[in-house]
């Protein structure tokens, strides 16, 4: 980890139980959508999935099918453990928490904002920051947060499954 950024994705994980249910399963095996849904429940798998894939902490690969089935797409753990080598305020520091922890319409208000100007066409993270006065980190953190958002280069982007 480089970025204290990706800390937003990992945090949101393991806040939510179904979601570290998913990183400790795909820890053991490759599994698909299908097999994680058996476990944890169908509602979380799909955020669950993004908020791993956008945290790079899952590897996906196609399964090879039975004899007149589709292949479907199954994912397993990248790795076991945390290297963290980054340096930051303690400002971003602290709203990188508050986005990763917080549950709230005040946070959901501010992605719906962000996620409007992307919409717009806007998705320089320099000008969405300045637009709504708070630091590019603070945006980069709510596009981390919101499962079908992230962060690419200097920009915002919406995520297909």
């Amino acid at each position: 980890m480089n970025d204290p950024v990706e800390l937003v994705p990992l945090f949101v994980v393991f806040n939510n139980t179904q979601y570290k249910k998913i990183l400790e399963l795909l820890n053991k095996n490759w599994m698909t959508c299908s097999e994680l849904s058996d476990v944890v429940g169908a509602e979380f798998v799909r955020d669950g999935l993004l908020l791993l894939r956008k945290g790079n902490l899952i590897e996906e690969k196609w399964r090879m099918p039975e004899p007149g089935k589709k292949p479907e797409k199954e994912y397993r753990a990248n790795y076991s453990k945390v290297r963290a080598n980054f340096q930051c305020n303690f400002s971003d520091l602290g709203d990188l928490l508050a986005i990763a922890f917080t549950n709230g319409d005040d946070l959901k208000m501010k992605g719906d904002s962000v996620e409007a100007e992307l919409l717009k066409g806007n998705s320089s993270i320099i000008d969405i920051a300045r637009k709504f006065g708070v630091s590019p980190v603070f945006i980069k953190g709510i596009a981390k947060r919101i499962p079908h958002l992230d962060v690419k280069g200097q920009g915002l982007v919406v995520l297909d499954e």
